[in-house]
C-alpha cells in the first residue's frame, strides 16, 4: 500500500505487491515452516519470494509480534549458506541491504572493490543517500569516512565523488557542453602523452546520467575509439574498472548487470554473493530489463542458465526471483 515510498519505480521489477496479500497468513505459514520438524524451505521460498520488500517488512513485524522473536534471527538460525544469504537479503529493507553489502565489501581481509564498484556505479542519489543514512545508523561513522581509510589513488577519489550521491540529475541535455566535454576527455587521454585522470573522473562522476549518454556520441565523433575504449587503453586497474562501470550504466544500466551476472556463474565456481545481491536489489526496479538484456548478451536466458549454475533450495529461490521468460 505505501511501496512506492521504498523502490525506484515498480514497473520493470519482478516482484511486485502481492495481490490479496494476507499478513497473518503469511506468518502462520512460515511459523509453522520454521517451528516444524526440520525447515519446511518450500514454504520459506514461496512467501518471501513472492511478496515486495514492502509486505515483508510487514510481515517481520508481524512475525515479531506474534512469536516474540526476529524473523531475520529464525532465518538465520535455521537456514545456513547461500540459502539463508538470500533469506536474510530478502527481508531486509533495501538501504540497509546495500549498507550491509557495502560493510561486508569494506571489512575483512583486503577490500572488495568489484562489489564498491557496482553498487556506487549502479546506484541513483536517492540509493545512495539512504545507503548513506543506513550505514550512519549502523555503524555511527559516515560511509565516506570509512571508505577513505579503505580505498586510496585515483579509484578512491572516484568512488568517493560517487558515494556522496550528488550526480547531477537535470534530465535536459546541453549538446555544446557535452562536445566541450568529450573534447576535453579526448585531450586527456587519446591526444595526450599520458593521462589526465582528473579529468575522466570530474566528468564521469559529476554529469547527470543524459548529459553522459550525448557526450559519449560527442566522443566517438571526434575519436576513432569509444570513450569506453580509451579508457581501456588509458587505464588500468581498479580507477579503469569504476570509469567503465560508470559509462555502461550510463548506456544501459540492466545490460551491466546483466553481464555481472554472467560473470559471476561463468568459471570456475560461481559468485553466488554477487548472484544474491543484484538478483536482490534489483527485483523490484529493473530485473525485467536485466533479463531481456542478458539474453541478448548471451543468447540464452537467465532462467535456464540459473537452473543450470545453481542447486538447492538456494536455486529455487533464485529462480522464484528471477521469473521465466514468457
Amino acid at each position: 500500500h505505501q511501496s512506492s515510498r521504498f523502490t525506484e519505480s515498480n514497473t520493470r521489477g519482478t516482484v511486485k505487491d502481492k495481490a490479496n496479500f494476507k499478513v497473518d497468513e503469511d506468518v502462520s505459514a512460515l511459523r509453522k515452516a520454521i517451528e516444524g520438524l526440520g525447515t519446511t524451505e518450500k514454504t520459506l521460498i514461496e512467501v518471501l519470494t513472492q511478496r515486495s520488500n514492502a509486505q515483508r517488512q510487514l510481515i517481520a513485524k508481524a512475525y515479531e509480534k506474534a512469536s516474540g522473536r526476529k524473523l531475520v534471527d529464525d532465518l538465520e538460525g535455521d537456514t545456513h549458506g547461500d540459502f539463508e544469504d538470500l533469506l536474510v537479503a530478502l527481508v531486509t529493507p533495501p538501504a540497509i541491504y546495500d549498507c550491509q553489502e557495502v560493510i561486508r565489501a569494506i571489512k575483512g581481509a583486503g577490500t572488495t572493490e568489484s562489489t564498491l564498484t557496482e553498487i556506487f556505479a549502479s546506484r541513483s542519489n536517492r540509493q545512495i543517500r539512504a545507503l548513506s543514512e543506513a550505514y550512519l545508523a549502523e555503524t555511527g561513522r559516515s560511509v565516506i569516512h570509512d571508505l577513505q581509510s579503505e580505498v586510496s589513488g585515483d579509484y578512491g577519489k572516484a568512488l568517493l565523488i560517487l558515494a556522496e550521491g550528488k550526480r547531477d540529475e537535470t534530465t535536459n541535455v546541453d549538446t555544446a557542453k557535452a562536445k566541450a566535454d568529450a573534447k576535453a576527455l579526448y585531450e586527456a587521454g587519446e591526444k595526450k602523452w599520458g593521462t589526465d585522470e582528473e579529468k575522466f573522473i570530474d566528468i564521469l562522476c559529476h554529469r547527470s546520467v543524459p548529459q553522459l549518454r550525448q557526450t559519449l556520441i560527442e566522443y566517438k565523433n571526434i575519436s576513432k575509439k569509444t570513450l569506453q575504449e580509451s579508457i581501456e587503453s588509458e587505464m588500468s586497474g581498479n580507477l579503469e574498472k569504476v570509469l567503465v562501470a560508470i559509462v555502461k550504466c550510463v548506456k544501459n544500466a540492466p545490460a551491466y548487470l546483466a553481464e555481472r551476472l554472467f560473470k559471476s556463474m561463468k568459471g570456475a565456481g560461481t559468485t553466488e554473493s554477487t548472484l544474491t545481491r543484484i538478483l536482490v536489489s534489483r527485483s523490484e526496479i529493473d530485473l525485467l530489463d536485466i533479463r531481456a538484456e542478458y539474453k541478448k548478451l548471451f543468447g540464452c536466458t537467465l532462467y535456464s542458465q540459473l537452473e543450470s549454475e545453481v542447486s538447492g533450495s538456494y536455486g529455487d529461490a533464485l529462480k522464484n526471483l528471477c521469473g521465466q521468460d514468457d
